[in-house]
């Protein structure tokens, strides 16, 4: 049955995506029913089931409501970087709707829900009510601060600087949509994936995960990481939070005649 043709859910104003979103821009009750009639289906994703193949069209946006995913591209030799992890409230589809072939494929790393629209009717929509293209281009300002940062990994940062700043960012991300506590949050991830994100081997990211466990920097149980100094780590890592600023109101703006 297509979402559209039902109401809207009591959670849906709750979802991660569409928090994220708020941080940026007002959305009223109309809005977010004009989003939900985009949904045309809610999926649930198995573990390692690749959700878009590199090469290939892609014109879906699906928005991320629980678990987690990476965005990769596999070299001609085997090998694999990934270029950025997905977490709750985060956009699949982006950026590889926008190109008329995707240039890197996604893996699910864990159970997934998502909320599946077409391209099209997105971008219909910010026809309608352009504050939805506004936020969508914030959204991609976050993502490519983030890929900034990740240059600055490969290119400066050693591997525990890096490794911290890899923990502070999940967790400031997650915190955003309320998915983190103030010291601890749920990574995961396995070794072969952070070492893949990170560009380490995995008994490299293991002992670079033990130094920051013997300095007492954090702590890890099963999945779970908890910060015993996060200034120290925040220092370590050389980690600034991101925070855009809020989309101007456009009784705010000024007028250009």
């Amino acid at each position: 049955m297509n979402l559209a043709t039902r109401s809207v859910p009591n959670h849906w104003s709750r979802h991660p995506f569409v928090r994220r979103l708020q941080r940026y821009i007002a959305l009223s009750d109309s809005d977010l029913a004009c989003l939900w009639r985009l949904v045309e289906s809610e999926i649930t994703v198995n573990k390692r089931r690749d959700l878009v193949v590199e090469g290939y069209e892609y014109r879906k946006l699906c928005f991320v409501e629980d678990g987690y995913a990476a965005r990769y591209r596999l070299l001609r030799n085997g090998k694999r970087q990934i270029v950025n992890v997905l977490i709750p409230g985060d956009v699949l589809g982006l950026p590889g709707s926008f190109l008329e072939k995707a240039n890197y494929s996604v893996i699910a790393v864990s159970e997934m829900k998502l909320q599946v629209c077409s391209i099209d009717d997105y971008v219909s929509l910010c026809y309608k009510r352009p504050q939805f293209g506004l936020a969508l281009s914030w959204l991609a300002v976050e993502e490519a601060m983030t890929y900034a940062e990740h240059i600055i990994d490969a290119g400066r940062r050693t591997p525990v600087e890096r490794l911290a700043h890899f923990l502070l960012e999940i967790h400031s991300r997650l915190a955003t949509v309320g998915r983190a506590g103030k010291l601890k949050f749920e990574l995961p991830f396995s070794q072969e994936v952070m070492g893949d994100a990170l560009g380490l081997s995995v008994p490299h990211l293991n002992r670079t995960l033990a130094k920051l466990r013997a300095d007492r920097l954090i702590a890890i149980n099963r999945h779970e990481v908890e910060f015993l100094d996060i200034d120290a780590l925040a220092l370590l890592g050389h980690f600034q939070p991101l925070t855009l600023t809020r989309i101007p109101l456009a009784t705010h703006l000024t007028r250009v005649s």
